[in-house]
């Protein structure tokens, strides 16, 4: 990240979250959300893929909280 940039975040990290959050919103929507056709199919794909697993009984759902511990929990 340029200098420049690097000033800018340092400048919004002081701010209250409440305006952090509206200035991260406006960010993402100037870059927009539009993700290349191959990585769009791609992810049809996958998710095809999982949901096909769960009918077959080779994966099972983990329930969010699960999932959430097992990613965010450092031990």
């Amino acid at each position: 990240m340029s200098l420049p940039a690097e000033e800018i975040l340092d400048e919004a990290m002081k701010l209250p979250e409440s305006e952090r959050r509206v200035l991260a919103l406006r960010l993402l929507e100037s870059v927009g959300d539009e993700a290349p056709e191959e990585v769009e199919r791609a992810w049809a794909e996958e998710a095809r893929e999982r949901l096909d697993d769960i009918r077959a009984g080779r994966s099972k759902p983990v329930p969010w909280e699960e999932a959430h511990g097992r990613i965010f929990t450092r031990g």
